[in-house]
């Protein structure tokens, strides 16, 4: 079973290559489809070989496999997002000394720090991840007229990354290791489940954790280190690493009713001390050199991305029955309750899996259009084994490539689906299982 399991992960590889080297880009979409699709065939059927492995083989060919996964994400610069250029831009301007959130990147008190492979000269500024500055200028960096999002932590792991390869290219690779780390966390905290590779062999590793670079996998590995040190536990150590991952990108805050799930009032109080108290301390050093200009560029991406009251384009799935104005209101009472039952109900010795259902049911209602979103819900369901939420970030994707209120009630409401019935199947054989046991035991 290792040589058939080896044979899928190699051909799951292979594809991965086609995909990034010449398999579509964002201004090229049509191939991505094809591929995409080639990609999620090869990883389930590697996944299900995976089963028959020997459990002495499983923790190097899950590790050999992400390696490999991950490397693959290497061979391209980013192919359908430009994100990475501002990592690189907000690693620059701290190097430089400057506060990353003092200065839009179109300021020319910083024309000094430009170089060609974030501003380039002399052509027609036409590709995808090229724009013009009101000035002129072109740019690979997004919205270089607005200030940056990113919250302390990223900023932080962006200074770390810039003396390494002050390039996209050291972005990618510093994506690459933090894929890998991830995996070999994921190994650790599961005690070498073979769970792992749900994240590890990840085509969605290769192409938003790596090829694009995103910082959401350093949140990623932050809080499954810290669900680790919470189920160990060790609550101070979990709440600290819980407080950097939401300071990475505040998604992570959603797994906080899966870590608080049931646990005496003594070890909630230091998990939420621990968290905030990171999450508040890694601002210190941003708000002494810019006040309240850490927030940002926050509140225009909320407007930008259609979460402002009176210019909704979110909900997609709320929104099939309920007025515009309702749908924020309908969507917090969802999470919430949620939230609550995970609070209530919730596994203390297995964390991970409400904040999966917190994380996932959060994606689901307000249906965000950029996969990596999801590289969240990839770890904690590498942790917890529930494979039917990898339709959330799936989702993503194909709202991402394609646009649209009607895609995105579609892909969302597919996702829906699957994770419905994903959850019927299983309880359903649980049950199953159950009467054979009682069957015997009688």
């Amino acid at each position: 079973m290792l040589t058939r399991a080896l044979l899928a992960l190699a051909a799951l590889v292979g594809a991965l290559v086609a995909t990034v080297t010449g398999g579509g880009a964002l201004d090229h979409r049509a191939p991505l489809f094809v591929w995409y699709a080639v990609d999620a065939g090869l990883f389930a059927l590697a996944l299900v070989l995976l089963r028959k492995v020997t459990d002495r083989q499983v923790v190097p060919l899950v590790l050999a496999g992400s390696i490999a996964v991950a490397a693959v994400g290497l061979l391209a610069p980013p192919r359908t997002s430009d994100d990475a250029y501002r990592y690189v831009w907000d690693g620059r301007v701290q190097a430089a000394g400057i506060s990353p959130y003092a200065h839009t990147p179109d300021d020319p008190a910083l024309a000094r720090l430009r170089d060609p492979g974030l501003w380039p000269t002399g052509g027609e500024c036409a590709g995808w991840d090229e724009r013009r500055t009101a000035a002129g200028d072109c740019t690979h960096i997004n919205r270089p007229a607005v200030h940056t999002i990113y919250p302390p932590v990223a900023e932080a792991w962006f200074l770390v990354v810039h003396p390494f390869g002050g390039g996209v290219r050291g972005a990618q690779a510093a994506g690459a290791l933090l894929a890998v780390a991830t995996t070999g966390a994921l190994l650790v905290v599961g005690r070498g489940n073979r769970r792992a590779a749900l994240w590890g062999w990840c085509p969605g590793v290769t192409v938003w954790a790596v090829n694009d670079a995103h910082v959401d996998t350093l949140g990623a590995l932050l809080l499954v280190a810290g669900l680790g040190c919470v189920v160990r536990r060790r609550p101070a150590a979990g709440g600290l690493l819980a407080g950097a991952a939401i300071a990475v990108k505040l998604l992570p805050g959603l797994a906080l009713p899966g870590v608080l799930a049931r646990r005496s009032v003594r070890e909630s109080a230091v998990l939420l001390a621990w968290t905030v108290g990171a999450f508040a301390f890694s601002y210190v050093p941003y708000v002494a050199a810019s006040g309240a200009g850490v927030l940002g560029y926050l509140p225009g991406y909320l407007r930008e991305e259609g979460y402002e009251q009176g210019h909704i384009d979110r909900f997609g799935l709320p929104a099939l029955v309920l007025p515009d104005a309702l749908l924020p209101w309908a969507a917090g009472a969802v999470l919430a309750g949620v939230a609550l039952w995970v609070l209530r109900r919730g596994d203390p010795a297995r964390p991970w899996s409400g904040a999966l259902l917190v994380t996932g049911t959060a994606l689901l209602v307000v249906a965000p259009s950029y996969p990596w979103y999801g590289l969240l819900v990839v770890a904690l369901v590498a942790l917890d084994g529930r494979w039917e939420w990898l339709a959330v970030p799936a989702a993503g994707q194909v709202l991402y490539l394609t646009g649209g209120i009607e895609a995105q009630q579609a892909a969302y409401g597919v996702a829906l689906a699957c994770v419905v019935t994903g959850g019927a199947v299983r309880r359903w054989g649980g049950r199953r299982a159950a009467r054979r046991v009682l069957a015997r035991a009688v």
